[in-house]
């Protein structure tokens, strides 16, 4: 019998792997330095989601848990809108068929796409022009930042469809984000928040022109990218966790995320930096 105790670090690794290279067979995606990019590519219909779409989003993003050269990601539209939703006539003219169990499998994978998104740890930055409804307003709410153009129209539009506003989190996530009141008011009418005002509510990090929405936003990603992005993962798992914990287990908690931090290189290289007087060179370890 052996008695190696040895990891084989392949095995260690589990599931880590390259997606720089992803083929996508529903949106573009390219990937440089780091930095992902995800473009909704329906341009002529306000870029809907289909069936497919949600579903390779979905299992897109659960798989960027364990990517080992994407660090961030960016999510924006083709041409001059993000996101017109669910496509009328490929998601809602089936969905008014079918019986409540395929209704909730459909509503559960839609839901899945928001927890995929929020249990990656790369941080999200969505590039919001025009149009950016239903699903797409989802999409944008479950990114980590926001940049947009005076002239996007947010709208959570479920109730002009005869539908509640409790879709795929928003009534958990929303009022996190612009307050209870705020939040209440775009789901129970199911109006478009514009630009402006979607900055000074806080929804939307800032606003830029739209012909550099998508540079600006890389280069936030970039930004991210060029940080200590093993410690950004874990301020993203953390921001999300302790929406459920108490103030004592949150601190709790954010000791024992900061102690592991603690452990990694990118800890020293931002120490011996320091004593140089340079700028640390972050690599993710």
């Amino acid at each position: 019998m052996s008695t190696d105790t040895r990891v084989d670090p392949a095995l260690a690794a589990g599931n880590r792997q390259a997606l720089a290279a992803y083929a996508a067979e529903h949106f573009r995606w390219q990937c440089e330095g780091g930095v992902a990019t995800i473009t909704l590519n329906r341009p002529e219909r306000k870029n809907p989601l289909t069936f497919a779409s949600y579903a390779e989003l979905r299992d897109l993003f659960a798989r960027l848990k364990y990517a080992t050269d994407v660090h961030a990601v960016v999510i924006a539209g083709a041409g001059d809108n993000f996101c017109s939703g669910g496509d009328v006539h490929e998601i809602i003219g089936p969905l008014v068929q079918l019986a409540a169990p395929e209704l909730l499998m459909f509503t559960r994978m839609t839901g899945d796409l928001v927890k995929a998104m929020r249990g990656c740890p790369q941080p999200l930055v969505a590039a919001i022009d025009g149009v950016c409804a239903g699903a797409g307003a989802i999409v944008a709410m479950a990114s980590d930042m926001r940049l947009a153009t005076a002239r996007s129209k947010t709208a959570f539009l479920f109730n002009r469809v005869g539908l509640a506003g409790c879709d795929m989190g928003a009534c958990a996530m929303l009022p996190r984000i612009i307050g209870q009141g705020r939040a209440s008011e775009l789901l129970y009418t199911g109006r478009a928040l514009g630009g402006e005002e979607g900055e000074r509510w806080g929804f939307f990090n800032r606003l830029v022109a739209p012909e550099e929405l998508l540079g600006q936003a890389q280069a936030l990603a970039r930004e991210l990218v060029a940080g200590p992005t093993f410690a950004n993962g874990i301020t993203k798992t953390m921001l999300h966790q302790e929406w459920s914990m108490t103030i004592e287990q949150a601190i709790e908690a954010e000791a024992q995320a900061q102690a592991i931090c603690m452990m990694t290189e990118d800890f020293k290289r931002a120490y011996r930096a320091f004593a140089a007087k340079s700028k640390p060179k972050f690599e993710g370890n």
